[in-house]
């Protein structure tokens, strides 16, 4: 079985694709107010909350579960509309050694619009399952982030 592993999951927005990428490139710590197994989140070492080498801590609920991690920008393409972030600590490092998301607001030719969010993972060992739940959390906070911005 292998350690590595990417999940992806597409969702169609109402939103506009620049409300969307501006409040996950610039108003981060407002996501809280728009997605409901999004419970808390907070600075946990530095002082904007865009910056690459500031660390945020988050608490949200996944199957039922109240869970934490650590998280920091690693990178941002303002072009592409993706932002790269990678999770640590709380619920994340005991299972896995390496955890990302990358969000990627996509505009269609036809006017549509989605929001990408894939996942990319390196399981400690075989016996962690894929963070399946983790592609429902991202749907469905999604569903709520797009309802709330409309």
């Amino acid at each position: 079985m292998a350690l590595t592993g990417k999940l992806s999951t597409e969702i169609p927005i109402k939103a506009s694709p620049s409300k969307w990428f501006h409040l996950f490139a610039n108003k981060l710590y407002d996501v809280q107010n728009h997605a409901e197994r999004l419970h808390h989140t907070k600075l946990h070492e530095g002082e904007d909350w865009h910056h690459k080498d500031t660390i945020k801590h988050w608490t949200y609920e996944i199957d039922g579960k109240v869970l934490t991690c650590k998280e920091k920008i690693e990178a941002v393409d303002e072009e592409k509309k993706t932002i790269t972030y990678t999770l640590f600590d709380g619920n994340i490092s005991p299972h896995y050694k390496v955890f990302k998301f990358i969000f990627h607001v996509i505009e269609k030719e036809d006017g549509s619009a989605y929001v990408n969010w894939t996942l990319e993972y390196e399981k400690i060992d075989d016996s962690v399952e894929p963070p399946y739940g983790y592609v429902e959390y991202l749907t469905k906070s999604s569903h709520d982030i797009d309802a709330n911005l409309l």
